[in-house]
């Protein structure tokens, strides 16, 4: 390598580093403020906050201006919780995607080709839910497993 690459190899990395700090503060963000906007006491204090608007609604003569501080404060919290939800929905399903890949991955008889079925189309989705809705029903009638079709053949033949 020569000194012009080895500059620039340092160059991304510090740009990338920059990027995986963002990200990273972002989840730390994210998941300290659902913890504590999840609670009682933030419900608690969204209600009070409320019903003082509503108390100084005579003060104002319920103007305009008295109901657009409510609006634009509203929506504003809306459109940026919206994005910590998100965030936060994200990582607990990615982190219950991998703990179930593991628990089939590991389990002795569990059938592999059922990991990783959330990238299956929806419509494949939907087949293999009618495959073990056909086969729990059939288990119900006889009191036995069913095993007239394998679902998992679905999921094999998407990928």
């Amino acid at each position: 390598m020569n000194k012009t690459q080895v500059q620039e190899l340092k160059a991304h990395e510090q740009e990338r580093d920059v990027f995986c700090v963002v990200r990273d503060a972002f989840r730390v963000f994210a998941h300290r403020s659902s913890a504590m906007l999840g609670s009682a006491w933030a419900f608690s204090i969204a209600v009070l906050i409320i019903l003082v608007w509503l108390v100084t609604g005579p003060m104002f003569h319920f103007s305009d201006t008295w109901q657009l501080i409510i609006n634009t404060a509203t929506t504003v919290i809306t459109f940026l919780m919206v994005f910590l939800i998100q965030n936060t929905q994200n990582r607990d399903a990615k982190a219950m995607h991998l703990k179930l890949d593991e628990l089939i991955r590991a389990v002795k008889g569990a059938r592999n080709q059922l990991v990783d079925l959330e990238n299956l189309s929806d419509e494949d989705l939907k087949k293999l839910e009618e495959q073990f809705q056909r086969l729990r029903n059939k288990a119900e009638r006889d009191g036995t497993p069913a095993c007239e079709e394998e679902p998992a053949e679905i999921a094999e033949s998407a990928r």
